[in-house]
């Protein structure tokens, strides 16, 4: 992250929580893309956040994923800037962003399942979440 940045805030955490589950599998999808802006427009969480920040966050994302150890140093930076009474919040996300595109591909599970790890989210909290989500992205 270069100097001039300003640390990440909880909501960047939010939108790099999002952007890491769906650059998982090595493609950022338009049904993710479009989970990601609707999310960020929507959600109370997001009140008063820069949307131009997403594009920031997005290339922290991008470079720390391609490090050796990247993963580790991003989720130490969203532990950093999160409070821990918004991780099942951005576990929901990281689940809806996932599940938005209709697939989920294994690359995303593991990756779901090293957030459920890094947020120490309980198994059954992170179960209900997951359910949730299958429901909301079900096809007739």
């Amino acid at each position: 992250m270069n100097e001039a940045a300003p640390p990440m805030s909880p909501q960047d955490s939010l939108v790099a929580v999002m952007l890491t589950v769906s650059v998982a599998d090595s493609a950022i999808r338009t049904e993710e893309l479009l989970a990601i802006e609707q999310v960020v427009n929507q959600l109370p969480v997001f009140a008063g956040y820069d949307a131009d920040r997403i594009k920031i966050v997005s290339q922290t994302v991008f470079d720390l994923i391609e490090e050796e150890d990247g993963l580790d140093a991003l989720f130490g930076l969203i532990r950093a800037a999160l409070p821990e009474r918004l991780y099942e919040t951005a576990y929901a996300l990281a689940c809806d962003v996932a599940a938005s595109d209709g697939m989920l591909r294994q690359t995303e599970l593991r990756m779901l399942e090293e957030m459920r790890h890094e947020l120490n989210l309980d198994r059954l909290h992170a179960a209900a979440i997951e359910r949730g989500a299958r429901a909301r992205f079900a096809h007739p």
